[in-house]
């Protein structure tokens, strides 16, 4: 599963500001690149909250998820906010942490 994490660009603190993220669930990108497939749909979904589209960029992670219920909240919902967005991956840090710890 591609996971988009998109960003604004904040010219005055030198960084960028986290948006939300971004489900991609096709396997076929139509001929794009995975950062072009991901831009162009971050500045659609979130393009109304900047005031330039051309200041939305995003990063493309691969991640891998084997809860379902975890799974299952992704799929539903293809665009997250930046708290929703931050929810998941707590969740996801727990589980690995946890996963390490039985291993040992």
């Amino acid at each position: 599963m591609v996971v988009y994490v998109v960003f604004c660009k904040d010219f005055e603190h030198k960084k960028g500001e986290l948006m939300g993220m971004l489900v991609e669930r096709r396997k076929d990108m139509r001929g794009h690149t995975r950062w072009e497939s991901g831009v162009k749909w971050a500045r659609q979904a979130f393009g109304h909250l900047v005031k330039d589209k051309k200041d939305i960029f995003v990063f493309p992670k691969e991640m891998e998820i084997n809860d379902d219920d975890d799974k299952g909240l992704l799929v539903e919902k293809g665009i997250l906010g930046k708290e929703e967005y931050l929810k998941i991956m707590n969740m996801i840090d727990r589980e690995m942490k946890k996963e390490r710890k039985e291993t040992v």
